[in-house]
């Protein structure tokens, strides 16, 4: 399925690097799409790039007044995480958190993705203490954003019901 995916987000990226240029929010959002599509085939060192290359263009558009800066915040986050670079991914985990705090407001289903992404990164360091207070908040969030039976409300769930 990979396979057959990346010529279109290749594609996609040129088609917008000429249309639009190399400094339009598009642009941005198609290097985090190419980005995306290689962490999730394990190619970390083809990912990291882009996703930085993304943070930047975003920040220096938006500077962090943009859910984008948070997106992108939270996309690399989990990239390290992947890798097991805990010390790289949390500030940033906690940077996107905050911005989505200050930017969409402290019950938004985005501010509970970010609790729950930053309660894995404990979670995957045995940190179980620190993540539960997160996986709870993230829950109740989701919970009245979302509704009880929401993918992303049962998957947060499934995240606190797994602690030891």
């Amino acid at each position: 399925m990979y396979e057959k995916a990346e010529p279109w987000y290749e594609q996609c990226l040129e088609v917008t690097r000429r249309r639009l240029g190399e400094e339009h929010p598009d642009f941005a959002t198609s290097l985090n799409n190419l980005a995306a599509l290689y962490r999730s085939q394990g190619r970390y060192t083809e990912a990291e790039p882009l996703y930085l290359e993304a943070l930047d263009l975003y920040k220096r558009l938006f500077r962090d007044n943009h859910p984008y800066v948070a997106l992108s915040l939270n996309n690399l986050a989990a990239l390290y995480r992947s890798q097991c670079r805990y010390s790289e991914a949390e500030p940033l985990y906690l940077e996107a958190l905050d911005l989505r705090k200050r930017l969409l407001g402290d019950n938004h289903p985005d501010v509970a993705q970010s609790l729950n992404n930053l309660a894995l990164l404990y979670y995957s360091q045995g940190r179980y203490l620190e993540a539960e207070p997160l996986f709870l908040q993230a829950l109740a969030i989701a919970e009245q954003a979302l509704g009880e039976n929401h993918p992303n409300t049962v998957k947060i769930r499934e995240n606190l019901e797994s602690l030891p």
